[in-house]
């Protein structure tokens, strides 16, 4: 290889390396949900059975989050007031795969968007409801205003029991956030 090759070569990796050093060196923030300061309830749902083998239903689910002032969820210093959960399951016998999308809504009213997918594990209980488990990771994909940008990844445990009255859908992530250019 010619010197003038090896310097040619030199200067386009430190150019992409320039280009590209945003992207290697993005802050990245972290994202900490709790249950605790958070409630949460089932606004509608509705399960059809699939009808080929017993137990086989697929579900459609609508539920909202209010988290209060014991809540320390918050994208750069400003809380989360309200989340809402739209999703999809395919059950069998309380066990299968889980997805959707979801917002969250911050104090200064901007939106953070999110889709997430993962599994269930639940049992019937005497009201007819499935009590159980989701373990799955979201995914955040843009927003409102200053939040356009951002994007991030959070692992989660999720509790629930889907009793339309006296049901639950707890929440506990942990990931991180950032913003794209």
């Amino acid at each position: 290889m010619k010197t003038g090759s090896i310097g040619w070569s030199l200067f386009l990796l430190a150019s992409l390396a320039a280009l590209n050093g945003n992207a290697w060196s993005q802050q990245k923030y972290p994202i900490s949900i709790s249950s605790e300061g958070q409630t949460s309830k089932y606004i509608q749902q509705h399960k059809i059975d699939v009808g080929d083998v017993p137990g086989h239903q697929v579900r459609i689910q609508e539920t909202q989050r209010l988290y209060n002032e014991k809540s320390t969820f918050a994208f750069s210093d400003s809380k989360v007031k309200e989340g809402w959960v739209r999703g999809y399951s395919d059950y069998t016998n309380g066990k299968g795969k889980a997805w959707g999308y979801g917002q969250w809504i911050l104090e200064d009213g901007s939106k953070i968007y999110f889709d997430y997918i993962g599994t269930s594990h639940a049992e019937p209980t005497a009201t007819g409801s499935l009590k159980g488990s989701y373990h799955g990771t979201t995914r955040i994909v843009g927003g409102t205003g200053k939040y356009r940008n951002i994007r991030g990844t959070t692992t989660d445990a999720v509790a629930f029991d889907n009793d339309p009255k006296a049901g639950y859908n707890q929440t506990d992530s942990k990931g991180e956030y950032w913003f794209e250019d």
